[in-house]
C-alpha cells in the first residue's frame, strides 16, 4: 500500500497524516487547535440540549488538511486522530 508522499528540502521523504477525527468528548474548546492550523480545517461549535450547554472544536475542511499535525501538537488533551492516506 503506497501512501501520499512529499519530499522535504533536505531531500528526505516524508508521510503527513492528515486529520481523521476529533473527540467532541475530551474537548475542552482551548482553541489551541484552531490558533495552530493554518488551513482552517477547524471551528468552534456549539451543542445545546435540556440537560447541558458545551462548546467544542469540530472539523470542517478536512480536505484543506496537509497533514502537519500542528493541530494535535497544540491540544493539550490528546483530541485528535491522523493517519497517512493512501495515494
Amino acid at each position: 500500500m503506497a501512501f501520499i508522499t512529499g519530499t522535504r528540502k533536505n531531500g528526505k521523504e516524508w508521510t503527513p497524516k492528515f486529520i481523521m477525527e476529533l473527540s467532541k468528548e475530551s474537548c475542552i474548546a482551548c482553541g489551541r487547535c484552531f490558533k495552530a492550523c493554518a488551513y482552517a480545517c477547524l471551528a468552534l461549535e456549539e451543542y445545546e440540549d435540556e440537560d447541558c450547554e458545551k462548546t467544542y472544536m469540530t472539523i470542517v475542511d478536512d480536505g484543506a488538511c496537509i497533514g502537519c499535525e500542528a493541530c494535535s501538537k497544540a491540544c493539550p488533551k490528546g483530541c485528535f486522530t491522523h493517519a497517512p492516506v493512501e495515494a
